[in-house]
């Protein structure tokens, strides 16, 4: 019995988890329905705009966008790429420039 509770527990956990991992495709998912509904949109037409609506681009606010750390190692990187560093001269050079954006 004993054997049996950390297998079920486990189990358990992972399909609770599951409700709360919303992913990209479930929001667009949920927006284009929110959208089809707001317009009144029944049976082909329905099927017609949801298809087109999921495989359209997603809008601009779901772009992932870089925080500004991000940002500063990719200007850093792009900085070191150019002067060619390599080995410990990129180390040195990266270090200073995260450190002075």
């Amino acid at each position: 019995m004993k054997m049996l509770r950390v297998p079920l527990l486990m189990i358990g956990l992972l399909l609770c988890s599951q409700g709360f991992a919303a992913t990209a495709q479930q929001n667009k998912m949920t927006t284009c329905n929110a959208d089809a509904t707001a317009k009144s949109l029944k049976g082909d037409e329905r099927k017609t705009f949801m298809s087109t609506c999921l495989k359209s681009a997603p809008a601009a606010n779901d772009a992932k966008t870089l925080t500004p750390q991000q940002e500063k190692m990719k200007t850093c990187n792009a900085d070191a790429a150019t002067k060619a560093l390599k080995g410990d001269e990129r180390k040195a050079f990266m270090s200073n420039c995260l450190k002075n954006k």
